[in-house]
C-alpha cells in the first residue's frame, strides 16, 4: 500500500500556447481533489512571458522558463529535477484532466512493486468517445514504427481491463519517483518525438513494468504546439526513429529495418513529397536522415 497521501508533482510545458495552458490548468485544479499536487510548469522560451497570467489561474505554480526551446525531453528534464514529489505525472499541456485522474494512477503502484510508470485512457479531446490509446503494441522490427491500442476505434469498453504494456504515452505518464533515480531521465538527444520509447526500452530493461490504467481518462487535444504536418515534426521523427532503432535494437534487428528503410521508406517519402511539391518535408526527411550518419547514439543520453 501506498504510505499516507503522496505528493504528486505534475510537470508540463508550454510552448506558444498560453490559452491551451490555462485551460489545462483549471482542469488540474478542478480535477485533482484529495491528493497532494505540485504544479511544475516549464515555458520553452515562449514568444511572450505568460507567467503572471499562470499564476493567476493556478496561485502557488511553479513556473520555470527556460533561456532556450529544450524540446519535449530537455523541457521536461528541466521539470523532473525540480519536481519534489513522490510520483512524477508528466502531461501534456493540452489535456483535459478527469475526476479522480491522479488519485486511479497511483492505484496499480500500490498492489505492484515492480509497476514503475502507468499511464491513463487518452481519448481525442474532439472525439470525445474515439481512443487515442489504450496502451502501445510492441515496435515493428521492420519498421520502427507501432500503434496504440485501440486507436482512432469508438470507446465501447472493449480495451478496459488493466495491465501490463509495452511502451508509455508521452502525453500522460505518471513516473514513481525511483524509476528515475535509477534509469535517468528522458534522453535530451532526441529534443522531440522518440523519447518516451527510448525511455520506456530503459525502464524495461531495468526491470520496471509499465501499466495501462484505463479506469484513468485524461482527453488531448493532440498537436496544439507543432501543428499536424509541417517539416519540424517530419524532421525529428525521422531522425529519432532511425536513432531509437540504432539504441535500442540487437544488430539483426538494425540490420532488418536498415534494409527496409532504404528501399521502402526512403522511395516512398520521395514519391510521396515530390508528387505533392511538398520540397520544405522532403528536405527535412533527407536531413533527418542523415544526421543519423554524423550523430553517436549514445551521447547525450
Amino acid at each position: 500500500m501506498l504510505k499516507g497521501n503522496p505528493l504528486i508533482s505534475v510537470v508540463a510545458l508550454n510552448w506558444n500556447t498560453p490559452d491551451i495552458t490555462c485551460d489545462f490548468l483549471r482542469s488540474v485544479q478542478q480535477h485533482s481533489q484529495g491528493v497532494q499536487v505540485e504544479m511544475i510548469l516549464v515555458d520553452n522560451a515562449s514568444a511572450v512571458d505568460a507567467t503572471l497570467r499562470f499564476q493567476e489561474v493556478y496561485p502557488g505554480i511553479n513556473v520555470i522558463r527556460n533561456k532556450e526551446n529544450l524540446g519535449f525531453a530537455g523541457g521536461n528534464n528541466v521539470g523532473i529535477r525540480a519536481a519534489k514529489g513522490d510520483y512524477i505525472f508528466i502531461v501534456n499541456n493540452d489535456t483535459e484532466f478527469t475526476p479522480g485522474l491522479l488519485k486511479t494512477l497511483l492505484e496499480p503502484f500500490s498492489s505492484d512493486h515492480s509497476v514503475g510508470v502507468v499511464c491513463p485512457k487518452i481519448r481525442f479531446f474532439d472525439r470525445p468517445d474515439t481512443i487515442q490509446y489504450a496502451g502501445f503494441h510492441p515496435i515493428n522490427t521492420f519498421t520502427g514504427r507501432t500503434e496504440a491500442v485501440g486507436n482512432r476505434q469508438v470507446d465501447d469498453g472493449q480495451f478496459d481491463r488493466p495491465g501490463y504494456t509495452h511502451g508509455a504515452h508521452g502525453c500522460a505518464m505518471m513516473v514513481k519517483k525511483e524509476v528515475i533515480e535509477q534509469v535517468g531521465a528522458f534522453p535530451e538527444s532526441f529534443f522531440l518525438y522518440y523519447e518516451e520509447w527510448d525511455w520506456s526500452a530503459r525502464i524495461l530493461r531495468a526491470g520496471y513494468k509499465i501499466y495501462f490504467q484505463p479506469k484513468a481518462l485524461i482527453f488531448h487535444k493532440e498537436s496544439m504546439s507543432v501543428g499536424k504536418q509541417n517539416p519540424m515534426k517530419v524532421y525529428y521523427q525521422t531522425r529519432n526513429r532511425i536513432l531509437y532503432m540504432r539504441r535500442n535494437s540487437p544488430f539483426m534487428h538494425r540490420l532488418v529495418f536498415f534494409v527496409f528503410f532504404g528501399f521502402f521508406a526512403l522511395p516512398k517519402a520521395v514519391l510521396r513529397y515530390t508528387a505533392a511539391r511538398q520540397f520544405n518535408h522532403l528536405r527535412s526527411f533527407l536531413k533527418g536522415m542523415a544526421w543519423n550518419f554524423t550523430s553517436s547514439k549514445y551521447s547525450p543520453v
